[in-house]
């Protein structure tokens, strides 16, 4: 089953470099409903082209995208907590001066905020989508920002720990993403991101069936390509952590749990998780 898409929408589209190294040598990987997925030819990111400007695809997200959200808001935040688990966060951060402050960079309904306000931390959102924006401020008393982390202005070295799952895929410009993640770390500050890995086992298998070849992922990562573009702008890699072997419904039963044990072991799963630390050296 494809992960939820909004889709275009009657937007331009304009064929792009590649988001990772500016090359704009490419072949065709695979085409999906209302995109197009390409190798770069010089550093392997998978990428759609053409794509339209990111104006045009933060329409996307408004009170659908917002249903989805609310409707699956405690599978996402149990995945989430299980992945911070994985990599030893509470461990981590447990020794880092107060006030520690935490942002989440498309926060949804504010769940993992919610959790981390409880252990200590001073918390702010930040979302695109209006509607989930506002819930997550009505439900939980969440302070969110809507728009852009550039738009939003935080200061130089506001936040000890800056956590954005599944969004690095949707943007037109990941490295000025990461860069002004860089601005509002503190130093030696903490970043957590999650994204679907495009070596894995599902993706390799499925191609243009595979789950997260969705119109509205512009960049699909492997853990190299996000390695790489992590480290391009200031980042010291710490952990790196895969999950998910098999999609449920897509093996028999039985399979699925050997399957995804191998996934995180080996490195192949569907999902990668890298655990990163602002690099002031």
């Amino acid at each position: 089953m494809k992960t939820f898409s909004v889709g275009p929408g009657g937007e331009r589209f304009r064929t792009v470099p590649c988001p990772l190294c500016g090359s704009e040598r490419r072949r065709q990987r695979f085409a999906g409903e209302g995109c197009r997925f390409v190798d770069c030819l010089d550093c392997g990111l998978v990428y759609q082209d053409p794509q339209p400007a990111f104006e045009e695809v933060a329409g996307r997200y408004g009170q659908a995208y917002f249903e989805y959200e609310r409707a699956n808001e405690a599978n996402f935040f149990r995945l989430m907590e299980l992945g911070l688990r994985d990599i030893g966060f509470e461990e981590l951060t447990a020794d880092l001066p107060a006030p520690k402050r935490a942002l989440d960079v498309g926060c949804a309904t504010g769940m993992l905020l919610e959790r981390l306000r409880a252990g200590g931390w001073e918390v702010q959102g930040l979302d695109l989508c209006r509607e989930s924006a506002e819930y997550a401020r009505r439900k939980r008393g969440i302070p969110v920002f809507i728009g852009t982390l550039e738009q939003a202005r935080f200061p130089d070295g506001r936040f000890a720990f800056v956590h954005f799952s599944h969004l690095i895929e949707h943007l037109t410009d990941p490295a000025g993403f990461l860069r002004e993640v860089h601005r509002v770390l503190s130093p030696q500050g903490y970043a957590a991101v999650t994204t679907p890995n495009i070596a894995g086992l599902q993706a390799r298998l499925f191609r243009e069936r595979w789950r997260s070849a969705i119109a509205d992922h512009l960049c699909l990562f492997s853990v190299r390509t996000l390695r790489r573009l992590l480290e391009g702008c200031g980042f010291r890699v710490l952990k790196t952590q895969t999950w998910g072997g098999l999609a449920r419904g897509a093996s028999p039963g039985w399979l699925k749990a050997p399957a995804d044990y191998l996934a995180k072991r080996l490195g192949f799963g569907d999902v990668v998780l890298m655990l990163v630390r602002k690099d002031t050296g």
